[in-house]
């Protein structure tokens, strides 16, 4: 997992930006996990297609680039092919399942739409 550690000096308006991409990164992500549970056969491309179909859909979406969009669809993926590499090694023990938060399940009926 690659992560960045940063120290910022800012306005109010600039932390808001930040934890407002944050929040609409994880919610991409999160739906791209829900699509694929409810779904079968949903690819790595259909996933970075739902991003422009998210971005359509929602006006919070679009206010993120596409590449970030389609970052946070990667990284669903990573978390997807990552479960069923575990599952066909046989590890022992919970194969760690992509979890969706509870709260996007309420969600769920808007962001249909593949």
């Amino acid at each position: 997992m690659l992560i960045y550690e940063y120290k910022l000096d800012g306005s109010k308006a600039q932390f808001a930006a930040i934890e407002e991409a944050i929040r609409t990164t994880q919610f991409i992500r999160n739906t791209c996990l829900r699509l694929w549970m409810d779904a079968r056969g949903i690819s790595r491309n259909d996933l970075q297609r739902y991003c422009a179909v998210l971005a359509r859909q929602f006006p919070f979406a679009l206010s993120l680039n596409s590449q970030a969009r389609q970052a946070a669809a990667d990284r669903a993926w990573a978390a997807i092919s990552r479960f069923y590499e575990h599952c066909k090694q046989k590890k022992p023990g919970k194969k760690g399942y992509p979890a969706v938060p509870a709260r996007l399940s309420r969600c769920r009926g808007q962001a249909d739409g593949l």
